[in-house]
This record gives C-alpha cells, structure tokens and sequence, in this order.
C-alpha cells in the first residue's frame, strides 16, 4: 500500500464508506478509501452470477433509498454515469385467489385498487408523503431533537408501532398483505415495535421518489460515487484488507465501514473497558439465503401487475408472513418464507441477451444458517407462477457463509449489519452521546450499525463524517 499522509481513511467502501469519503473530500479533506474486495462497492455489485451475458445484482438491487437520500440526492452522480429506470409499478403482493395488493407510485392509483382500504390508505400515507421533505432529514438521522417535533411525533406515532398493530387499519386481504410485505423488509417478528418504520418508509418513498434501479445493475451506483469521489482529488484502495491499525498509514481521523465485530478484531486494544462490553452486546439479526436466476422468458406470474413490477413480495398473506418471520426469528426454518424478488431485466435490457431475462430474490432465514433453501423458494415462486421452473436457465445461490465471505458486515448472513429493532434502534451500536465516536479520539464508525441502519442512501457514512469533520478538522456541514 502507497503510504502518503492522509488526513482521514475510510475503511470499507460500501454506500456509507463512500458517502463519508465523500462527505469529507468536499471539504478539502485528503482521503484515502480502503476497500477489501478487489471492487468497489459492498453491498452495490453486479456480476455474472449465473450465465455470460447475464447481470445480476449481488446484494442490493432496487433503491428507493437511495433515490430519496438526501445526501445522495445532492450529488451530480448523473455527470458520472449513473442512470435510475423506473418500473411503472413499484411492487406487488399476489394472492392465491389471483388478485394483488399493487404499490403504484401514484398514490391515487394505488387507493383506488386497493378499493376498500383505499381510505385507510389514504389517512396513514398522504401525512407522511405530505411530511417527508421537512422530517427526512431527522428520520435519516441519530436521536436528537428534531427541526419539525410535531411532525415528527405524528410520524413516530406511527412508525414504533409494531405492524400487526398498524395492519389494523385495514380490512381487507390485499391491503394487510402490501403493508405487511412493506414491514417485512425490517427482517424480523412483525410484533416487534418499530417494525412499521421501514414499512412506512417504503410505501412514501414509492409515490415520492418511486423504486427505481441502476440501468446496468447496482454497480453503477457504486462506480458513480466512486468516480465523484476520485473528481474531488480523492484516493482508492482495493484489494487491501485491514485486520490491524498498524497497517494504516498515518492520518487524523479513521471512519470504519464495518460492524462491531470487525471493529473490535481491528482496534478493540484502543477502546474502553465500557465500550468494548457495549460492542460485544451488539446484537445480529437474521440471516439471507440468496438466489439469482437466468431465464428463457419472464416469470409466467398468474396476476398480469406482478409481470409489469420492479419488485414482487411473495408471502401470501399477513398471517403467513407474520408466521414465516417469527419462525425463522426462533431458529426454525418456514417452509413458506418470505420471499423478495427483483425483475429488473423487464425494465433494463442491458441484464441480459435478448429475449432472456434475470430474476433476484431472497429470504430471511435464522441467522447463520447452513440450510439450502432453494427448492423452498423456487416452490414459493411457482405457487403464484406455475411453469416458473421450465423458464430456468441456470441459478446462483448464497447461504449465509456465503453472504459474509461476499461481504464481511453481513455477520450470519444478516444484510442490516446488526438487527434494527427497539432495543438498537436508537443505541447503535452503544449508548453514547455520538453513536459514531468510539472511545479513541480519531476512530469513528460509519457502517449501517449507526443510525439510522440498514440501507443503500449513505447516511449513517455522511452524518459520521459530519462529526468526524467538527471533532478533528473543526469544520461543520
């Protein structure tokens, strides 16, 4: 590794490591970006997973954070290549008896098909798209005392809510269903409180700023941040995987793009009694079993919106997925999970030879799994697209060993680095007036085990950059 003086490192070049590359660059700062993989990205890669010619998403694939990340947003990353698709029809959730809830990003549409619930709907989303632009900033943001409290507690209100307590306002099939597939994406029970955040969160950012994808895969997001860093005067590193302080160069501040494990394998020596104890009780969630598909020709879905959505939430009904996710939460393995899909070659053809398509899909399992859950997930599929099966080509799978060997913040296979639920909603990773600041002036931690968690929009990098730039270079942003 080339040894200059840097003023800060960022080690681990995920959403959040570059965003406080970033972050800190534009302030005149010299950064030095330090990445394991021989590529940029962590959880924003695309490759050959299956079949030449066909471009699949490695982790994260649709971004309707991303989208709508107020730091993000603020960058000229289309200058560098980025270029989002929007799918006409956000998600949608089949049913057996061959309907769907259907998450448009007009609200008026989605009202009126949810028919019945189209009310209900109405009452609990319109506030929060109405709120957004004056509350995002603090919802994206550690504890603190929020620029718009009333709006924020009309939000919070809602948001700490478990799901099956928010799903109580609806009163049909298709309308529990959407919101609970919406609530799933927090990855465990959905009794737990403030399972309804991320839910909420979803279904706004769907009629704010849509769920689109990467044209050319999730990989572009990551090589346009990459290259708007390196237009600032900033430096990359790959291949270099840091297990030891004594491997960096000097510098004044050092931002970690990991979690609380590799934190402590890494400069545990330097940290507090306290604060090592608080790291070692940071809690992981469940786990992903991953899979990626090369097919002759669309998913044969029996419901004609799920052949024309970006994503498809297969679950069945809230009681089967409120089912599927305590089960997998205690260590048992459902037999009809959860399951995420991703159809982004309907909308890029650049994912694969004409005429052919991909498809992205996972589903949670107990953390640390060893379980193969393929014939599950692939029967799951064909429960709502019967002759799914013929259509594939070839597929890729990842358990959770493999999930972590791709990604070492994916502890067990658990995508959130760290579990978000009440407990660590607010503490991540400790109690502490910062939650970015260790106990070693100049070592910060900027990875999704801070606020506010899990995610592609680069904010827990930006806002950990933000302290490190006030502590250390006595410059506020």
């Amino acid at each position: 590794m080339a040894n200059p003086d840097f003023d800060a490192i960022i080690v681990g070049s995920g959403p959040n490591g570059l965003a406080a590359a970033i972050a800190m660059q534009q302030q005149g700062v010299k950064v030095l970006l330090i990445e394991a993989k021989k590529t940029i990205g962590g959880g924003m890669r695309t490759a050959e997973l299956t079949l030449p010619g066909f471009r699949h998403d490695i982790c994260s694939a649709i971004h309707p954070m991303a989208a709508g990340s107020p730091f993000f947003q603020s960058l000229p990353l289309g200058q560098f290549g980025l270029e989002y698709i929007y799918p006409s029809i956000c998600a949608a959730h089949p049913l057996d008896d061959g309907t769907a809830g259907v998450l448009y990003p007009s609200i008026e549409k989605t009202i009126e098909q949810l028919g019945a619930d189209g009310y209900a709907y109405r009452k609990l989303i319109e506030p929060i798209v109405r709120d957004w632009p004056s509350i995002c900033n603090d919802v994206l943001a550690p504890l603190h005392i929020p620029a718009m409290p009333l709006k924020m507690a009309a939000f919070g209100l809602k948001a700490l809510s478990s799901s099956t307590t928010l799903v109580k306002r609806f009163s049909t099939t298709n309308g529990k269903a959407l919101v609970a597939g919406m609530a799933a994406h927090a990855i465990q029970p959905l009794t737990n409180l403030a399972t309804s955040a991320i839910g909420l969160v979803l279904l706004s950012a769907a009629h704010l700023h849509g769920w689109p994808l990467p044209k050319g895969g999730t990989q572009s997001l990551a090589d346009a941040l990459s290259a708007y860093f390196i237009s600032l005067g900033g430096k990359t590193e790959t291949g270099v995987y840091i297990s030891s302080l004594s491997q960096l160069p000097s510098a004044k501040a050092v931002l970690f793009d990991v979690t609380p494990r590799q934190l402590l394998q890494i400069a545990g020596h330097k940290f507090s009694s306290l604060y090592r104890w608080q790291l070692n009780r940071y809690r992981y969630g469940m786990g992903v079993f991953k899979m990626d598909w090369a097919l002759d020709d669309i998913v044969p879905f029996k419901v004609s919106e799920c052949r024309s959505a970006g994503t498809v939430h297969i679950g069945g009904t809230l009681e089967e997925i409120e089912e599927s996710e305590k089960a997998m939460n205690n260590g048992i393995h459902s037999s009809k999970p959860f399951v995420l899909l991703a159809q982004q070659s309907l909308f890029d053809k650049t994912r694969a030879p004409g005429g052919k398509h991909t498809l992205w899909g996972y589903c949670h399992v107990p953390n640390g799994s060893k379980k193969d859950m393929t014939s599950i997930i692939e029967q799951q599929v064909e429960r709502f697209a019967p002759g799914f099966r013929e259509r594939i080509l070839a597929r890729h799978v990842m358990d959770t060993e493999a999930m972590e060997e791709y990604n070492a913040n994916y502890i067990g296979g658990d995508i959130s680095s760290g579990v978000i639920d009440i407990g660590q909603l607010f503490t991540r990773p400790a109690l502490r007036l910062s939650p970015y600041r260790t106990s070693q002036k100049g070592l910060y931690l900027c990875s999704a085990s801070t606020p506010p968690g899990g995610g592609v929009h680069g904010m827990c990098g930006y806002h950990a950059a933000k302290r490190a730039l006030k502590d250390i270079f006595s410059v506020e942003i």
